[in-house]
């Protein structure tokens, strides 16, 4: 970087936003539709939209959506957000990195940056810039991020808490602190759906919630990921019948599955998830959890397999396209809002008081 400040070459590097693409500026109802006649990838594409339209259409089917991999940073922040506001979705479980390093993040006024998988990482690290295949991220603003998840926590009484129950509280800083609204968690918080993340810490929430936790010591706030489960288990126990759109694989996908059985565990009889889509370019052939494919979970008693489609893509080209197709067919007008974080607060209010009396 001979005759270059590190600054301008910083600056230079750190020009081109990444755009979130946006589903409500163009109809591709048609070109799915002519999918739906070819073959491979582009006939599952238009049988997992067709799926998705089902879901919606079905008014006592719940959905749950399942967001792995690096998602918001590649341009899929509106997607998701369109979906909450349209009342696509009833409960989210996402990785960390989805929830906290990217979209709480821009929430606070930072963005991604268009960049090159090919550049030099020796000299990216240089300059404190982080490198998600070819997209960019500023250290320095992330750490802002860390930060401030530590400033919620500090303002929190210390106890245990699912990760809904934290990030419900980040939702709430948002709206209270003039931050972006139109992010997943801002949305989510004044629509009331509920945001799991059962890796939470695997994020900078969980470099927040370590400085917190250090500082703060046996008086600090705690993440407790058997809650999630429980609270993830009660939305399904209360939803019934459901349906699940998995973008990627990993944690999300095995929480939103699991409900099932453990409804079970409970003595409750729930169904089977009744519609599932994966979009994923794991290979199941690698034995792993992302590659698995939705009708070897009904095996384990899951899914079911009535209405199954597995999509071997990349999520920032299928998603939009099946969101996109939904949007325009537009039957999620007559879907209402559930509301289930204000259900689950309430649902916790009430076996404390149970508890308490029992005492």
């Amino acid at each position: 970087m001979k005759g270059i400040s590190v600054s301008a070459e910083k600056k230079k590097l750190l020009s081109r936003e990444i755009q979130h693409i946006n589903i409500k500026e163009l109809d591709l109802s048609t070109y799915v539709d002519q999918m739906r006649h070819m073959a491979f990838t582009s006939r599952d594409v238009a049988t997992a939209a067709d799926y998705f339209v089902q879901m919606l259409d079905n008014r006592d089917n719940g959905v749950f959506l399942g967001l792995a991999g690096s998602l918001i940073s590649a341009g899929l922040k509106q997607v998701v957000i369109d979906m909450i506001n349209c009342n696509m979705v009833d409960a989210i479980v996402a990785t960390g990195a989805n929830i906290v390093d990217q979209d709480f993040f821009e929430a606070l006024g930072f963005r991604h940056y268009v960049g090159d998988k090919h550049a030099d990482d020796h000299m990216l690290r240089e300059l404190d810039i982080d490198r998600i295949y070819d997209t960019y991220i500023d250290e320095e603003e992330l750490k802002v991020c860390d930060g401030t998840v530590s400033e919620i926590a500090d303002a929190m009484a210390p106890g245990a808490y699912s990760s809904r129950e934290f990030i419900r509280e980040m939702g709430r800083w948002i709206h209270e602190n003039g931050k972006d609204t139109n992010s997943i968690i801002g949305a989510a918080y004044a629509k009331g759906v509920p945001i799991f993340c059962p890796a939470f810490s695997d994020s900078s929430a969980g470099l927040g919630l370590v400085h917190h936790q250090w500082h703060a010591g046996e008086q600090s706030v705690r993440i407790d990921s058997v809650r999630d489960f429980l609270e993830l288990t009660k939305v399904k126990m209360d939803l019934n019948e459901t349906g699940i759109f998995l973008i990627g694989g990993g944690v999300p996908k095995n929480f939103i599955q699991d409900t099932v059985i453990s409804a079970e565990v409970l003595g409750y009889d729930v169904p089977m998830h009744k519609y599932a889509i994966q979009i994923t370019v794991a290979d199941e052939r690698d034995g792993a959890l992302s590659g698995s494919t939705l009708r070897e979970a009904c095996s384990w008693g899951k899914v079911d397999t009535k209405y199954e489609q597995m999509v071997y893509s990349e999520a920032s080209f299928a998603m939009p396209i099946i969101v996109n197709y939904a949007y325009h067919r537009a039957n999620w007008k007559d879907r209402i809002e559930r509301r289930f974080s204000e259900k689950l607060d309430a649902w916790h209010e009430t076996r404390a008081g149970q508890s308490a009396a029992q005492v």
